[in-house]
């Protein structure tokens, strides 16, 4: 079990108390005026923890507050984990960025692209070229969610059961045979789209590793890092420590929702949203990253691995806004790139908020968060716990009152 800690003062590393003080104040307010219901934020500097401030309730009713060990879900915060275990079998030589996934997944060795219609009315053709684990890692494979309600494609997903990306009763495998009986919303390598891609990651590196993605990740990632109380299910005693879910009401405010069960192990292993983990587990895999793919003698990655990761991959280093699939044209991925598996910033002068260039990170969908600032040598991490994503409307705020504490 592991606390995470503050370590330093902030002003021994270059961030301004006061500033910190703000950002305190401001999530407290949002806690105190029911927004959200805790939250835990924490920024390091140069490897050391300078700032750490838990608010509110992990469990409002039982009057349960956030501590420095609660678990939280972390949803698609999950990718870039899965994305970094699909690296070290790259470097491992199991495959190259631009083999196509049918070598190794052989449902998707005819991918069809959609063309027009829906339902039983639509019309596809054979895609021009195979579908690569680069487009995975990118997430410009073509895949969607069915969640969307933006496309014909994503009505398909829904008719095949996938709203909540996994089909009814099966596993990863399983799920990924559905994925690849349906039709790719565009050419692979064309646009942007946020996507079931890591799920199919997820299911490449079990099929290369031989063993489940649970297991793969406990034994090469967790355990070598530290990272304790990470995984796809809770113990009893983890139980205990486990964060609510809520969701929003129409007035904004927040209620107890149902989340997936986390007792036992899940039959499906979402590499795109499954884990678990406290803020000690998370700042060990950041920290990994800050440090270019090695920890305490731990080395995961080679550093131009992540380098390369945390490189935007968009053609022609176009942003998403520019690159993105209809529903992802808008002002917020404005200046924001994707690497392999994460957002990288590479036109701070147009994000929605103050950035880094070459800051990498991701969110999930109850309100988390991470980035690495390889420019300002920082880490930062936030938690709370409310779906849907209402709570990603406090990102902004939280980059501009994290940037106002840097002083040098």
């Amino acid at each position: 079990m592991g606390h995470l800690r503050q370590e330093v003062e902030p002003h021994e590393v270059g961030l301004d108390p006061k500033a910190l003080a703000r950002l305190d104040q401001y999530f407290a307010h949002l806690v105190d005026d029911h927004r959200l219901p805790g939250c835990l934020v924490a920024v390091s500097r140069h490897g050391t923890v300078a700032h750490l401030a838990a608010h509110g309730w992990r469990d409002r009713a039982a009057g349960l507050p956030v501590e420095t060990d609660t678990l939280w879900r972390i949803y698609s915060m999950t990718k870039p984990v899965t994305s970094v275990a699909a690296l070290m079998l790259l470097e491992e030589g199991h495959f190259q960025l631009d083999d196509p996934i049918a070598r190794f997944l052989p449902a998707f060795a005819e991918p069809r692209v959609y063309v027009d219609g829906s339902g039983a009315g639509t019309r596809t053709r054979p895609a021009r070229q195979p579908l690569t684990i680069r487009h995975l890692l990118t997430h410009t494979s073509g895949l969607t969610f069915g969640f969307y309600h933006s496309h014909p494609v994503d009505a398909l997903y829904r008719d095949a059961g996938l709203e909540s990306s996994v089909a009814p009763g099966t596993d990863l495998a399983g799920t990924c045979e559905v994925y690849a009986g349906l039709p790719l919303q565009f050419e692979p390598g064309t646009e942007w789209n946020y996507s079931v891609s890591t799920n199919v990651l997820g299911r490449l590196v079990e099929v290369v590793s031989g063993q489940d993605l649970d297991v793969f990740l406990a034994e090469r990632i967790f355990r070598p890092l530290g990272m304790t109380d990470a995984g796809f299910c809770v113990t009893e005693e983890q139980s205990e420590r486990l964060a609510e879910l809520y969701g929003e009401d129409s007035e904004g405010r927040v209620t107890p929702i149902a989340g997936l069960p986390l007792q036992g192990r899940p039959r499906f292993l979402s590499g795109s949203g499954g884990m678990v983990a406290t803020a000690h587990d998370h700042h060990r895999f950041m920290e990994m990253l800050r440090r270019r793919g090695e920890l305490d003698g731990v080395r995961l990655l080679k550093p131009e691995t992540v380098d390369t990761m945390a490189s935007n991959h968009l053609p022609g280093g176009v942003d998403r806004r520019t690159f993105g699939s209809p529903l992802h044209r808008e002002p917020g991925n404005a200046g924001l790139g994707f690497g392999l598996g994460v957002s990288v910033v590479v036109d701070p002068e147009i994000t929605r908020s103050p950035s880094s260039e070459g800051a990498f990170g991701w969110s999930g969908v109850a309100g988390t968060t991470f980035w690495v600032d390889p420019h300002r040598d920082m880490t930062v991490q936030f938690f709370t716990q409310v779906r849907p994503a209402g709570s990603h409307a406090h990102f902004p705020e939280l980059k501009r009152l994290v940037h106002e504490a840097v002083r040098d």
